[in-house]
């Protein structure tokens, strides 16, 4: 293979190809319903603001 093939190849279908997995990134993160999901992954770190989390959650196998 030559250096311009590879160079054509790249400016035309790597690019589209990008193309594409963006959108599918775009479209994934605003599709409809996924509201609820980023709402409580934004709230993550506040959720035991008042107090630690227990210790049956922070161990998820039961082992002290």
């Amino acid at each position: 293979m030559d250096y311009h093939i590879l160079r054509e190849i790249a400016d035309s279908w790597v690019l589209l190809a990008l193309f594409v997995f963006f959108m599918g990134v775009i479209f994934f993160a605003f599709r409809p319903g996924s509201r609820k999901l980023h709402n409580d992954a934004a709230n993550l770190p506040f959720r035991h603001e008042d107090a630690p989390a227990d210790s049956s959650t922070s161990d998820p196998e039961g082992q002290s």
